[in-house]
């Protein structure tokens, strides 16, 4: 059966959705982090000259890599460029900071998907409330919009007056786009595909607290949440640490899904920085959330990590992981986003349109990847006109013909995307307003 389009139709629901908000006094939640990106412009030149000079040996991307010096970052990024894959890795040394902010331009912009998420969310219309981990001056500044609120002790705020003194927490991001070619130990190498690789000089997010004020606000007014994305463990390394962590969220879950049963809590997964904290949080958190939401290279790094592969043009297969990832933890819902295609497979939720929430989050993690930032509803109608993926009508057809009950929502197509930062985030905040 071919795909029916439908981003006309729920496009034009969302200024009543946001009225539906505001008369109620409900909105999402979205939690835990923030922090200051340094976004890196692309040269090939710098690029091709640190390669250089510093790549030693072969690109390679190792287990619980880390990027300890100017010729770990040559190895490290260099292999996931030819690959034209996304990632993230930590920086231990500031001076690899200081070096690349030197050799490359750069500008500061938003990071944390829960930050990102409510501020793309916000951006549309919607009245959101975030717990964010870097309160820095400069990040609330980034965020400073009315409608968007965090807990202090002083109850409910606008997020400007959340504002600390404290320096930002700054994560490096270096885009590389389609068909530009460098140069691998005198080798002209074309990049694959347009992508990010995110590096974190980050100590603040290896233990993750969650805001007292902001957890028994959320506890007592759980009745006006209508769902709750959380995300942000994946820079913890420490097992230990991730099992304390795990506990006191889950008790935190436990108490708003007591009060509130309904509300529906998504968990968003990442690179994780340690697998074996990635294990703690997946197989520990699945029984208290209703959807896990990633994204291909993440899929198709856990399988391996599985000694399973995956084959992420091939929708059989991504339907066989899926089936796996679904079985091992027993998720209630898995969903899958990537640059062509987003889909849903597990149960049925009540009170929820899905498929709202697929084709809203392809149609807002679109229009920042086409204008470069969060797109209001306008923006978001101006993106209508782009065509649907092939590759996503192809996997719908295909995968529907194999799988009825998966909802699969093909991309609006965009050939040069002029962003490639926080669209997984951005897609995500536009999935939760299928449960507005």
């Amino acid at each position: 059966m071919g795909f029916k389009d439908q981003y006309k139709h729920y496009s034009q629901q969302i200024p009543k959705d946001i009225q539906r908000s505001l008369d109620g006094g409900t909105c999402p939640v979205l939690g835990f982090t923030s922090n200051l990106d340094v976004l890196l412009e692309w040269d090939e030149g710098a690029f091709n000259a640190i390669a250089d000079r510093y790549l030693t040996e072969q690109p390679a991307i190792r287990n619980n890599d880390t990027i300890h010096s100017i010729e770990d970052f040559a190895r490290i990024i260099s292999a996931y460029v030819i690959r034209g894959q996304g990632g993230e890795v930590d920086i231990t040394d500031n001076a690899v900071c200081t070096f690349l902010e030197n050799h490359f331009r750069n500008r500061y912009a938003l990071g944390g998907t829960a930050a990102q998420g409510a501020t793309a969310l916000n951006t549309l219309g919607f009245p959101v409330l975030v717990h964010i981990s870097d309160r820095s001056q400069e990040v609330c500044q980034l965020m400073d919009r009315p409608g968007i609120s965090t807990v202090t002790e002083s109850g409910l705020v606008p997020i400007i007056q959340a504002a600390s003194a404290e320096l930002p927490v700054r994560h490096i991001i270096l885009q590389f786009p389609k068909g530009a070619k460098i140069r691998i130990q005198n080798e002209t190498v074309e990049i694959p595909q347009s992508n990010r690789v995110i590096m974190d000089y980050d100590s603040i997010h290896k233990n993750l607290i969650i805001d007292e004020n902001f957890r028994q606000y959320c506890e007592e007014h759980a009745g006006k949440l209508p769902c709750y994305a959380i995300s942000g463990f994946n820079a913890i390394v420490d097992t230990e640490i991730m099992q304390s962590v795990i506990r006191d969220t889950i008790a935190h879950l436990q108490a708003i899904k007591a009060r509130n049963p309904g509300c529906i809590i998504y968990l968003e997964a990442a690179h994780y920085l340690n697998p074996a904290v990635e294990e703690i949080v997946f197989s520990q958190m699945a029984p208290h959330i209703d959807i896990l939401g990633l994204n291909e290279e993440e899929l198709t790094l856990h399988a391996r990590q599985h000694q399973t592969e995956i084959h992420p043009e091939d929708p059989a297969s991504v339907l066989a992981g899926l089936r796996c990832f679904r079985q091992r933890y027993s998720i209630r819902g898995l969903l899958l986003h990537t640059k062509d295609y987003s889909l849903y497979f597990g149960e049925e939720l009540a009170n929820a349109d899905i498929t709202k929430g697929l084709t809203i989050g392809n149609l807002i993690a679109g229009t920042r990847a086409r204008i470069g930032r969060y797109g209001t509803w306008q923006d978001c109608l101006e993106t209508l006109s782009q065509p649907l993926s092939p590759t996503g009508l192809a996997f719908h057809d295909t995968l529907t013909a194999m799988e009825p009950d998966i909802q699969i929502v093909p991309s609006r197509y965009i050939e040069n995307p002029g962003c490639m930062i926080g669209l997984g985030d951005t897609f995500m905040a536009g999935v939760l307003t299928a449960f507005l």
